[in-house]
């Protein structure tokens, strides 16, 4: 774990930086010891053009998955904290972050389901937006389940192809193409009926 800078990810002095809590011990992760990148910049100049090349993206397709702004913020925040952590071992940070910002996505609606199932009648609860607060399209959208919904985010608005997609989802190519399919198929539906 880097303890240099913590409170500064993006100041250039926190390379420079004793770690908190004296020198470095033996063995532990120092920026000397991160994997400097072959684009001659350092590691943390790397992850920031990640982080900034990556992040709207990622609020996104969390936002399509959850259908909480909140929540989607919050699962790819964490999901840069975790990649920040293993940066010097991720090779194509964008297809983990894929894979992260979706199984969280997923880990995230897990909870919610069981917190509603245990939570009485008439307390309050998080929505999707209603019928009458988007376009047909998001309307439509909404009738996707969670996996074609990030199926046809990750293919059509990343434009991903099936292999990364699939990588992200967790499943084979063959689910995939059934997955579009069976979207493509909803929305059609739906947005014929408007």
């Amino acid at each position: 774990m880097i303890r240099a800078g913590r409170r500064h990810l993006f100041n250039e002095t926190a390379r420079e930086a004793e770690p908190i809590g004296g020198p470095a011990r033996p063995g532990s992760v120092t920026w000397s010891t991160v994997r400097e990148p072959q684009t001659g910049g350092s590691a943390l100049d790397d992850f920031g053009a990640a982080y900034r090349a990556h992040y709207d993206g990622m609020i996104r397709l969390a936002y399509v998955i959850t259908g909480s702004m909140a929540a989607a913020e919050d699962i790819v925040q964490e999901s840069f904290v975790e990649l920040y952590r293993r940066w010097h071992a991720v090779r194509d940070p964008r297809s983990w972050l894929h894979a992260v910002v979706v199984n969280r996505s997923r880990s995230w609606w897990r909870r919610l389901l069981v917190a509603r199932r245990h939570v009485a009648r008439g307390s309050p609860r998080e929505h999707a937006p209603s019928a009458d607060d988007g376009t047909a399209v998001r309307q439509a959208l909404l009738a996707l389940s969670r996996r074609q919904r990030a199926a046809v985010f990750l293919r059509f608005y990343l434009d991903l192809p099936e292999l990364a997609i699939a990588e992200a989802l967790g499943c084979r190519p063959g689910t995939v193409k059934s997955l579009l399919h069976r979207a493509l198929a909803t929305l059609r539906e739906h947005l014929d009926e408007d």
